[in-house]
């Protein structure tokens, strides 16, 4: 069994409560992964072109 398939087992067995729990935690841990995979681009320059269009079209 694979660690993701393990980890589905744990969610379909968890109680209401503990999913609710986990739901929030996971929302806002990806959140948190997001902000750093864009915070990482925008000072590799990876946005740059985009924001230089945007700036254009306005």
């Amino acid at each position: 069994m694979s660690a993701v398939e393990h980890i589905e087992d744990e969610i379909r067995n968890m109680s209401p409560e503990e999913l609710a729990r986990f739901r929030k935690w996971f929302l806002e841990f990806d959140s948190r992964q997001w902000d750093e995979e864009i915070e990482q681009d925008a000072k590799a320059g990876n946005l740059d072109k985009i924001a230089e269009k945007a700036i254009q079209s306005y």
